[in-house]
């Protein structure tokens, strides 16, 4: 029995399991920087630290311009380090193109996605649990994603994946935005959609929570353990019937 559904966003909804360090990859080769792929890692590495660190993403930001400021950092060390050697003007109109070509890449995922959250929607409250910067209710709605009844944001609540604190806090919206008890809402009647196995099926399995592992290209070849998950699907249109709500006509 499903009462309510807890989702991941990025790699989930935006990418349908594609790891963004390989959406940000096919950015790079599509406008031809000339790095390997192990340079562009280390790089990616660093720009999350970044923006985890220091306050670069505002409330205000949408995901275009998330992407333009991640792609700044990320080739300004290529830069640094040596990687990569070219005129500033030209990194920089480099890193924006990488920048538009991903966010094109998320409005041809949501094309798919969003239809299969909106029909969710009808039928189970819906709750996001994201590791994000503080500025994922600015992206959900220039996408036109305003389904979900409560957001929990690892930026806003101090608490990041793969700490299971954050799930139990999704755990709580869920029963806050219906009304119910622990009792009337128990954990195992809540299901967790994400496409990490180590930040979101394990944590949420520690909890108690129903899974569905969207499985997909990750950051690596982690050792995972398939019986973990309560579910395993490979393209998020897939929930529709797993869960089994009808499709509109």
């Amino acid at each position: 029995m499903i009462n309510g559904i807890i989702f991941d966003y990025g790699g989930t909804i935006d990418t349908n399991a594609q790891h963004w360090s390989e959406v940000l990859w096919e950015g790079y080769q599509q406008v031809g920087i000339p790095v390997s792929k192990e340079e562009f890692r280390t790089s990616y590495v660093f720009a999350e630290r970044a923006l985890a660190k220091h306050p670069y993403i505002r409330p205000k930001h949408n995901f275009l311009d998330l992407l333009t400021i991640k792609c700044d950092i990320e080739t300004k060390d290529l830069m640094d380090r040596g990687a990569w050697r070219v005129a500033d003007e030209e990194r920089k109109k480099k890193s924006d193109a990488i920048a538009q070509y991903c966010y094109q890449y998320v409005l041809k995922v949501l094309e798919v996605s969003r239809p299969v959250i909106a029909q969710l929607a009808k039928n189970y409250p819906l709750v996001l649990v994201s590791n994000f910067y503080g500025n994922i209710e600015t992206i959900l709605n220039d996408f036109q994603l305003e389904y979900f009844q409560y957001i929990v944001e690892s930026a806003v609540v101090g608490v990041r994946k793969p700490d299971p604190r954050i799930f139990q806090l999704g755990v709580e919206a869920l029963r806050k935005v219906t009304g119910k008890t622990a009792e009337e809402l128990p954990v195992c009647n809540i299901l967790v959609v994400g496409d990490s196995y180590s930040k979101d099926i394990l944590p949420a399995t520690t909890i108690g929570c129903q899974t569905v592992w969207l499985k997909g290209v990750g950051w690596s070849n982690e050792e995972v353990d398939e019986s973990v998950p309560t579910h395993i699907i490979y393209n998020i249109k897939d929930l529709v019937k797993l869960v089994d709500v009808k499709e509109d006509e």
